[in-house]
């Protein structure tokens, strides 16, 4: 998937009023989800995300990961985007379910294994993908 297919996919899930508004929305959320798994994890991600991706991921990168559950999770990125967090869980999942579009499912469930089940819901899906 490209960069501007994402956005485009971001956008139209998160109803958005322009790109950059996308664009701003998924470099949040990624931020904070960079921080919530390992730092190799991080990286297999950011390797099948499209465009600069994988920077914003790369650029989050914690030297470990930092275990909070889905409440602070919307909370950071509420910050990040200056949101409310139930605006930031409707952006959460805006952006979530576009990466779970662009990544394999083996990478999919690699990411959503390092979670607490409350995170599998934010990337549409039920558990780990089949």
């Amino acid at each position: 998937m490209r960069y501007d297919e994402f956005l485009a996919r971001v956008r139209e899930r998160g109803e958005y009023d322009s790109q950059d508004e996308a664009a701003e929305v998924t470099e949040g959320v990624l931020s904070v989800l960079a921080q919530r798994i390992s730092p190799g994890e991080v990286d297999d991600l950011g390797s099948q995300l499209p465009g600069p991706l994988g920077q914003t991921l790369a650029a989050a990168k914690p030297q470990q990961a930092e275990s909070f559950g889905i409440e602070e999770f919307f909370r950071r990125v509420a910050e990040k985007t200056g949101a409310r967090p139930r605006t930031a869980e409707w952006d959460a999942s805006a952006v979530l379910t576009a990466v779970a579009d662009a990544v394999s499912g083996g990478e999919l469930n690699q990411v959503i294994s390092q979670l607490p089940s409350g995170y599998a819901v934010l990337f549409g899906k039920a558990d780990l993908a089949g």
